[in-house]
């Protein structure tokens, strides 16, 4: 019984997205430094999710989840892209936030 009840559990947090796009963050999109060399630098944002719930969670999802929390900050910020800054540790990321043309 345990193990059923933990196996479900398990199922359900690996198939839930913790953090969801916003309307703005739509328009944000992920770039290369070399796609943003005639952009206007608009500020650095950092996005940070869980990388454990119960298990640790899988690096290509926590590495989508920052993305994603990333574009909705630079949309605050009137950003139309973003540029990692140095790679995810412990969950946790920044990123340049751009204005292109």
């Amino acid at each position: 019984m345990i193990r059923t009840k933990l196996s479900i559990l398990t199922l359900a947090l690996s198939g839930c997205s913790f953090v969801q796009l916003s309307e703005g963050g739509n328009g944000v999109a992920q770039a290369a430094p070399a796609d943003v060399v005639n952009c206007e630098s608009v500020g650095v944002v950092s996005a940070t999710t869980r990388s454990r719930v119960v298990v640790n969670r899988g690096s290509a999802k926590v590495r989508e989840e920052l993305i994603v929390l990333a574009r909705n900050q630079a949309a605050d910020l009137g950003a139309n892209a973003i540029v990692p800054i140095g790679e995810a540790q412990n969950g946790a990321q920044s990123f340049r936030a751009y204005r292109c043309g």
